[in-house]
């Protein structure tokens, strides 16, 4: 009897840690901000960062994706308009922030400092989020013409980061929580309040998953209080914008 019990109970627990082998994790495709904060909140996802634009590209081309998170609404909302993915929600907020070299040998001080002849300027390309949002504080504060000292125009707003880091450019824009990963090779300059985007980020499951009950529960572990406490950890802010 007692071998028998044991027999039962060994094959149990290897059943059962066969099932949670065998246990699907979703594959979401991210942008390149949430690099380090997604694996935070669910480190058994598969993940893809790059810019958002980029990953929208790959869904509507139908790469396996189960999750689509966006660093804006509009790329999520396209998709849901031709039927590609459920209706987005908005999951988390950031703020865009001029950054310099920690050295800052081209003495900028203020984004109006941008307009200066010589001045190296990095920025991600205009259908990538952070770029749409770089060129609406520009139209905002009326530095349009700063764009002559554009010296490249990157993929997504890691590879901005990089380039100023690595003092390959005087200045670029990038979020605020994106800055935060390299405190000793950047700092921040300040954006007028009134020129600020509203960045939101919305998330949706992808139409064609085959998992879509995993993809769900990804969502709202990301919508969850664990999960914005994670997000909140990295800079992120409150996905709905708190009363004044």
């Amino acid at each position: 009897m007692r071998l028998a019990a044991a027999l039962l109970t060994a094959g149990l627990l290897v059943s059962g840690a066969a099932a949670q082998s065998s246990r699907y994790h979703p594959t979401v495709y991210a942008a390149a901000s949430l690099t380090d904060a997604f694996p935070k909140i669910a480190s058994g996802a598969k993940y893809s960062f790059a810019g958002s634009n980029t990953l929208a590209a790959q869904i509507r081309q139908g790469a396996p994706a189960d999750v689509f998170a966006s660093a804006n609404t509009s790329l999520p909302q396209g998709l849901y308009r031709d039927h590609l993915c459920s209706k987005p929600v908005v999951f988390t907020r950031n703020a865009l922030v001029l950054i310099v070299p920690t050295s800052n040998p081209a003495g900028i001080h203020s984004v109006y400092d941008l307009r200066r002849s010589g001045i190296k300027l990095v920025i991600a390309a205009k259908n990538v989020p952070v770029g749409a949002y770089t060129l609406q504080v520009l139209r905002n504060l009326h530095l349009t013409a700063v764009l002559g000292n554009v010296v490249s125009e990157e993929t997504d707003v890691r590879e901005v980061l990089a380039k100023v880091a690595l003092r390959e450019g005087d200045a670029g824009f990038v979020y605020s929580t994106d800055a935060r990963t390299v405190p000793h090779k950047v700092k921040t300059v300040r954006i007028p309040v009134r020129a600020k985007p509203n960045v939101q980020y919305g998330i949706c499951v992808v139409s064609a998953s085959g998992h879509k009950p995993e993809a769900h529960a990804f969502v709202k572990k990301v919508l969850s209080a664990p999960g914005q406490r994670i997000l909140r950890h990295y800079g992120f802010l409150p996905r709905v914008k708190p009363k004044a």
